[in-house]
C-alpha cells in the first residue's frame, strides 16, 4: 500500500528518494478506519482498496503514456489512442503478440483491484486488533509528518520527506477532467476564426503559380536528432548535393501539439492552422469544413493529391482534407515486405508518387502530402537505398529485410534503439535528397518537416517537441521570399537560433507569405 502511495509516474523518478517519505494519506487513512464504527469502516476499507487500485492502475498508464507520448494519460480525451495502441502492439508483435498484450493489461487492472481490496481489508482488521499500537503509531507518524512539513526536511535532495503526492495527483487530474470537458467547447471557437474560410482562389498562392508544391511528412524527425553530428554532416552534405542540381534550402523549426506518436494530429495541426492535440479535437477538425491547405491549394486552381502508404483501412477523413486523388498503401502495387511498423519504404513510396504523379503532364500544377513511415517505431528493420530503377514492386525488398537487424536484437540496449532511430531518419532523408536530385525540377517546391518527437528511450529525455521543417526548390523567388518574409535559415537542416514556430501557425502563415 506504501509503494502505490509513494511510487512516481514515471520511471526515471522510480529512485530510492522516491520512498524515503511519509504518505499523508497512509497517515489519515489508518486514523480514519480506526475510529470509523465496523459497518462503516468495512464499507471504507473495500472504497480505499478500490481507490488505491485505481490509483496504481492510472500510475502504470501514466508510465506508459511519458514512455511514449512524453505526457500523462487524460482520462477524458485519450481513450482513442487505445485502439491506436493496439494497432501499435500487433504490427510490432504481431496478431498473436498484440492480443496477448491487451489480454495480459486487462488482467492486470483486474488483479490489482482485487488484490488492493482485499489487502486494504486485511490491514483494517490488523489495525482493530492491535488499536492501542495503531494509535501510537497513527500519532507519531503524524507528528513526524507535520514537523517535516514544517521544517521542509529532505532525506534526499528535492524530495520532501512529508509526502502527499498521492492527494496532488488527484488535484491535478480534477483540474486536468474540467478542462478536458471544456475542451470542445474551447475547440469549437478556435476552429472558427479562419482568416482564409472566404478568400477567393484567385487570391490565394499567387507567389507559387505554376509550381508543383509537395509537402512530405518525415515520420519521428525531431529536434534532438538533427542536433546530432551525424545529421548535421548529412546536413551539409545534401546541401552541396543539391546545390549541385541547382537547388537551394532554408529551414526552421515548429513545435509540435504531440510526441511520440499521434501523427494524425500534426498533420491535421499544419494542414489546417488549429492547434489539435487530441481525439477529440480531430475528430470535431475532420467533421467541419475549416480550410485546410490541401482545399486551398485545389480553391487556386492546383490538383491535390495525398500519397498515404501508412493507410490500411477506410480513411472516411480524406473527403475533409480534400484530395482530387489520394492512394492507400493497397493502390501503391507494394509487393515487398514490412519493415517495422512501415507498411512501405519511403524510397519507394517517393518513387510510386513520381510514377502515378509527379511525372505526369497535367493541366494543373499538383499540390502532394505524402507522410513518410520508414522512421517510425520501432526502428528494426531498416530499408536500405537501392537504384530507382531497382525498385520494381518492391520484392527486391525482401533480401534486404532477411539481412536486417531485428527489433530483438536492436532493443537489447537503449544505446542501439538511439542509432538505429538515427540510421531511420538517416535513410528518410537520402531518400528525400535522392528523390530531388533524380526528379526535381524547376517546377518543384518541396517542404518536409517531421510530425513529432520519437519515443522517450529516442531522445534521451529531452522535453522538447520542435521539430524541423525545410523548403527545397531551386526557384529564387520563393526562397527570398522565405528569407525575407518568413526569417528561415539557409540550411537542409536547421541550426540553433532558427525560428520556432508553433506548428497551427504555419498554414496562416505560409497563405500570407505567397498570397501575392
Amino acid at each position: 500500500m506504501l509503494f502505490i502511495l509513494l511510487t512516481p509516474i514515471t520511471f526515471k523518478n522510480v529512485t530510492p528518494g522516491a520512498f524515503a517519505r511519509i504518505p499523508m494519506e497512509a497517515v489519515v487513512g489508518a486514523g480514519l478506519l480506526l475510529v470509523l464504527p465496523g459497518r462503516a469502516r468495512k464499507v471504507a476499507a473495500t472504497l480505499a482498496g478500490l481507490g488505491l487500485g485505481l490509483l496504481l492502475v492510472f500510475k502504470i498508464v501514466d508510465m506508459g503514456f511519458h514512455e511514449t507520448l512524453a505526457r500523462p494519460f487524460d482520462p477524458v480525451l485519450d481513450w482513442p489512442f487505445l485502439r491506436a495502441g493496439m494497432e501499435f502492439a500487433t504490427s510490432t508483435f504481431g496478431k498473436a503478440g498484440g492480443i496477448g498484450v491487451i489480454i495480459l493489461f486487462v488482467l492486470l487492472i483486474v488483479g490489482v483491484l482485487v488484490l488492493t481490496t482485499l489487502s486494504v481489508r486485511r490491514l483494517t482488521r490488523t489495525l482493530v486488533q492491535r488499536r492501542r499500537a495503531t494509535t501510537v503509531s497513527v500519532a507519531v507518524a503524524g507528528t513526524a509528518w507535520i514537523a517535516c512539513a514544517t521544517l521542509g526536511a529532505q532525506l534526499v535532495p528535492g524530495v520532501d520527506v512529508a509526502g502527499m503526492g498521492a492527494t496532488k495527483l488527484a488535484m491535478k487530474r480534477a483540474a486536468k477532467v474540467h478542462d478536458s470537458l471544456l475542451d470542445d467547447s474551447t475547440f469549437g471557437k478556435a476552429v472558427r476564426v479562419d482568416a482564409f474560410r472566404a478568400t477567393p482562389g484567385d487570391q490565394l498562392l499567387r507567389g507559387l503559380r505554376g509550381k508543383d508544391v509537395v509537402f512530405t511528412f518525415v515520420e519521428s524527425y525531431g529536434r534532438t536528432v538533427a542536433d546530432t553530428p551525424e545529421i548535421r554532416a548529412l546536413g551539409e552534405s545534401a546541401t552541396r548535393r543539391l546545390r549541385t542540381a541547382g537547388f537551394e534550402s532554408r529551414s526552421a523549426f515548429l513545435t509540435s501539439p504531440t510526441a511520440g506518436g499521434g501523427s494524425w494530429l500534426a498533420h491535421a495541426t499544419l494542414l489546417s492552422g488549429v492547434w489539435v492535440n487530441n481525439q477529440q479535437r480531430y475528430k470535431k477538425l475532420v467533421s467541419g469544413d475549416r480550410l485546410t491547405l490541401n482545399r486551398a491549394f485545389r480553391r487556386a486552381g492546383w490538383r491535390s493529391v495525398g500519397v498515404m502508404p501508412g493507410v490500411m483501412r477506410a480513411w472516411p477523413e480524406a473527403k475533409y482534407f480534400g484530395y482530387d486523388q489520394w492512394y492507400p498503401s493497397w493502390n501503391l502495387g507494394y509487393r515487398g515486405p514490412r519493415f517495422g511498423w512501415s507498411p512501405v519504404p519511403d524510397q519507394y513510396t517517393l518513387a510510386q508518387f513520381q510514377r502515378l504523379e509527379h511525372g505526369k503532364k497535367g493541366d494543373a500544377p499538383l499540390m502532394a502530402e505524402i507522410p513518410l513511415g520508414s522512421s517510425h517505431a520501432p526502428w528494426a528493420p531498416i530499408p536500405k537505398m537501392l537504384g530507382w530503377d531497382q525498385l520494381g514492386d518492391g520484392s527486391v525488398y525482401n533480401a534486404i529485410r532477411a539481412a536486417a537487424q531485428s527489433r530483438e536484437d536492436v532493443w537489447k540496449s537503449t544505446d542501439r534503439i538511439r542509432t538505429e532511430y538515427r540510421r531511420s531518419i538517416e535513410y528518410s532523408l537520402e531518400s528525400i535528397t535522392s528523390y530531388v536530385e533524380k526528379y526535381g525540377d524547376d517546377k518543384l517546391v518541396l517542404v518536409f518537416l517531421g510530425d513529432h518527437q520519437p519515443l522517450p528511450v529516442a531522445t534521451g529525455g529531452a522535453t522538447t517537441r520542435d521539430v524541423p521543417i525545410t523548403i527545397v526548390t531551386r526557384d529564387k523567388k520563393v526562397l527570398d521570399r522565405v528569407s525575407s518574409t518568413m526569417k528561415w535559415q539557409d540550411a537542409f537542416v536547421p541550426r540553433a537560433g532558427a525560428p520556432v514556430w508553433p506548428m497551427s501557425s504555419f498554414r496562416d502563415r505560409f497563405l500570407s507569405t505567397f498570397a501575392q
